[in-house]
């Protein structure tokens, strides 16, 4: 018999790749929702209408509602996406004005304010870092890269590569210089096949940012 030869049959280079379907836990809701491949859903977490892309995860007690969550996110324990606003407008704050039907019969949600919730989504890019306890409310744009601190309140948009933190949520820094930061979007490893990936991670883990950028700059892989 022939010995094997990994260059004629290269089928064994489909091991480095983990089964990429989406992990939710048992205890976790999703109602109409897309996950990308590789997400992870922790225990308790509940998703609503929201996209959460390819190696992103939500760890435990998390919520997200009416969201657009990019690549490679990670979000720590009990943060809350898109918080729920009540309307100040009204008479009360209280559910009864916009979701009736949970205490009477004949009585619907009130559809004008599903849809401003929804007109509200949030969008978060790739990379973002999320700390526990964080709460971001509606209308909110998170830039790839950013980073969000534990406890904080996020009520205004934030720019790629920004550090936030505080209540209300302030930018502290930016994680790079300019130039470098909008090195890392033109590179967008994000978007990298997982081939590419596999290869960059050892990079990634031992390089300094410049020498990651020089290196796989000239690479210029293609999504």
């Amino acid at each position: 018999m022939a010995a094997y030869d990994p260059d004629a049959d290269p089928s064994h280079l489909q091991l480095r790749f983990r089964d990429g379907r989406p992990k939710v836990h048992q205890s976790a809701v999703t109602k109409g929702c897309s996950l990308g491949d590789h997400v992870e859903i922790g225990p308790r977490v509940t998703l609503r209408e929201v996209t959460v892309g390819a190696f992103s995860y939500f760890e435990s007690g998390g919520e997200a509602a009416y969201a657009a969550i990019g690549r490679f996110c990670s979000i720590a324990p009990n943060v809350r996406i898109n918080a729920l606003a009540h309307p100040l407008e009204r008479i009360t704050t209280h559910k009864i004005a916009y979701r009736p039907n949970e205490y009477f019969r004949w009585r619907q949600v009130d559809q004008t304010f599903l849809d401003e919730r929804r007109a509200n989504s949030v969008t978060i890019g790739n990379d973002v870092w999320i700390g526990q306890n964080a709460v971001v409310m509606p209308g909110v744009t998170i830039g790839d890269g950013a980073v969000i601190g534990a406890n904080a309140v996020v009520t205004r948009s934030v720019a790629p590569f920004t550090v936030t933190a505080g209540v209300p949520a302030r930018p502290i820094r930016r994680r790079f210089t300019d130039d470098v930061c909008d090195r890392i979007e033109a590179l967008a490893w994000w978007d990298w096949p997982n081939d590419v990936l596999f290869e960059a991670v050892p990079d990634m883990a031992e390089l300094p940012i410049l020498a990651f950028l020089d290196k796989w700059e000239a690479y210029a892989p293609e999504a």
